[in-house]
């Protein structure tokens, strides 16, 4: 009689921890599930999100090269929508909101692309303050999808 109800006890225990053990897990699959549709928004409206440090004292050095290097290059770009600038005084931060048609235009660019367009603005934004090294530090960068 006493084998049965330990017997018992250790199925109780078992399910309990069973149910226990379901519920967790489909938990944290709800969660993953949940965030897994992000890639659907190839098709949809993306917005790039860059944050920068750009010192007071760098502030027209930065703007200027931003017009010179960048909105060129931006304009020709395929799903290019437009882009705003915005510096917080306070901060000595910079936020870049760059609007593409669809993630999948905006990740077709090449990183090789990039990278010359990005070193051709440090290179007029050092030869424009004479230094050698790029005082603007990227602190963020991600991305925005416009929620309907």
């Amino acid at each position: 009689m006493k084998i049965n109800l330990k017997i018992k006890k250790i199925i109780q225990s078992f399910s309990l921890l069973l149910i226990f053990l379901f519920a967790f897990l489909f938990q944290s699959n709800s969660q993953i599930l949940n965030a897994i549709p992000m890639d659907t928004y190839q098709s949809e409206l993306v917005i790039e999100e860059l944050r920068l440090e750009i010192p007071s004292k760098f502030k027209e050095v930065w703007l200027k090269a931003e017009k010179e290097v960048w909105e060129p290059w931006l304009s020709n770009q395929d799903g290019f929508l437009g882009r705003q600038i915005f510096w917080d005084k306070e901060k000595e931060e910079a936020l870049i909101l760059v609007n593409w048609e669809n993630k999948k235009l905006w990740k077709s660019i090449s990183i090789k692309e990039v990278r010359q367009i990005q070193e051709k603005f440090e290179e007029n934004v050092k030869q424009s303050l004479n230094v050698n090294v790029n005082p603007f530090k990227l602190v963020y960068e991600g991305e925005l999808i416009k929620q309907g």
